[in-house]
């Protein structure tokens, strides 16, 4: 996953080296937490399970071998391709030590960082509401709801009904 330039500073410069240590040499270009292959199609149901083509078995979203009992239609079987990404697991671009990095697929990298983007989602809009506290005008922004669609319906009807 490329790094945002904004972002870059925060990494060391062999940020590259040392992704594709942990990647390539410690994960064997496999997903620490699911087993996906890199740089592969890989059919999957949607929920976590996928399909191994080297081993011929499904797997579970945690990488295990495991058998599909139920009934699913082949319309439901979505692909990804799979690259794997060099994730830090305490979300600290600086702790660069082989214990707090993982390499993740696309899926279990979202699902790792999940907490951290809601909360992210969260402080941009509340730092958007500061900002408009602080610079706009409230009687602006009152007269600006005062305007809205709904409001002015609301008055042409209540004032259609006063003058008859």
């Amino acid at each position: 996953m490329p790094i945002r330039p904004e972002n870059r500073w925060l990494y060391p410069i062999d940020w590259p080296q040392l992704s594709d240590t942990i990647r390539f040499g410690r994960a064997g270009a496999r997903c620490e937490q699911c087993a996906r292959p890199h740089r592969r199609f890989v059919a999957h149901l949607g929920d976590g399970r996928w399909w191994d083509a080297e081993t011929g078995c499904w797997r579970s979203a945690q990488g295990r071998r495991i058998a599909v009992r139920d009934r699913f239609e082949l319309a439901g079987v979505h692909t990804t391709y799979v690259v794997l990404a060099c994730a830090h697991l305490d979300h600290d671009p600086g702790h660069n030590m082989p214990a707090n990095l993982a390499a993740l697929c696309q899926r279990c990298h979202m699902l790792h960082d999940a907490a951290e983007h809601r909360w992210q989602r969260w402080w941009n809009a509340f730092r958007l509401r500061a900002l408009r506290d602080l610079y706009e005008d409230p009687r602006v922004t009152r007269d600006r709801l005062a305007l809205s669609p709904r409001s002015i319906s609301g008055r042409t009807h209540q004032s259609s009904a006063v003058t008859r």
